[in-house]
């Protein structure tokens, strides 16, 4: 199916205007006709001219609707001057995992799409942030300039026909509107433990869990990744990096 650049007509929703941590609501707001579309157009107008080019981080904790939710901004993201973006396997990254990417990567931002510890599912909470180039938290002045856009919006931009699979690690290549668009679905665990291995010892680190570096047993220790994004980042770090069983 041939990709096709559309401008759709809206209004603007009351009420999206984002904090520290973004705009959070019920997954019944969020899936609401253009409410999503709507916030995601004026992230990417708040960040002006730097948009042309860019490169964007997307993921988010896993919660309903957050696959959905990736593709979808993906291919606003096209419709719109973004020229790469980078995807977490399955629509997952933990908030930090994105933080690395951007700043590994020299992105413009990431949308970051959780609601925290507030309760996932059909009928509870979703949520988007954006966290800018580095790394952190969208600044007061930024999350003002979305909530005035979302007052006035009339209109969002997406790339129709563009067919993505998160679910897939790999590299896909398309041309939207006679220029390169790249999406890189990447393992929503590796950058960040990279990162991590080049911050910590994880030699030595690996010594003191099995108890070589301090003449005795195993390390005992209980985590809870309280059915959280963390779950796989621990099961890479702990176990397959550190040797804990």
């Amino acid at each position: 199916m041939a990709i096709t650049l559309a401008t759709v007509a809206t209004t603007p929703y009351e009420g999206q205007k984002p904090g520290t941590s973004g705009l959070r609501k019920k997954v019944k707001v969020f899936t609401q006709k253009n409410y999503t579309e709507n916030f995601v157009q004026c992230i990417l107008d708040a960040n002006g001219a730097a948009l042309t080019g860019s490169t964007l981080v997307v993921g988010g904790d896993g919660r309903f609707f957050c696959r959905e939710a990736c593709e979808l901004i993906v291919r606003i993201c096209a419709a719109n001057g973004v020229s790469r973006i980078l995807a977490g396997q399955n629509g997952i990254l933990s908030t930090p995992a994105v933080s690395s990417l951007i700043r590994r990567h020299k992105a413009l931002g990431g949308i970051v799409l959780t609601a925290s510890h507030n309760p996932g599912g059909p009928e509870n909470d979703f949520g988007i942030k954006f966290n800018c180039e580095n790394g952190g938290p969208a600044p007061d002045a930024f999350t003002n300039k979305i909530y005035a856009l979302s007052g006035e919006i009339k209109e969002y931009k997406i790339a129709e026909g563009l067919a993505i699979d998160v679910s897939k690690v790999g590299v896909n290549n398309y041309e939207v509107a006679g220029k390169p668009f790249v999406v890189e679905v990447i393992d929503s665990v590796t950058d960040y433990v990279l990162l991590m291995t080049e911050i910590f010892d994880f030699d030595k680190l690996k010594d003191f869990v099995s108890g070589k570096s301090r003449g005795g047993q195993p390390l005992k220790m209980r985590i809870d990744a309280m059915n959280g994004v963390t779950g796989s980042y621990v099961q890479e770090i702990f176990v397959n990096c550190l040797g804990a069983s």
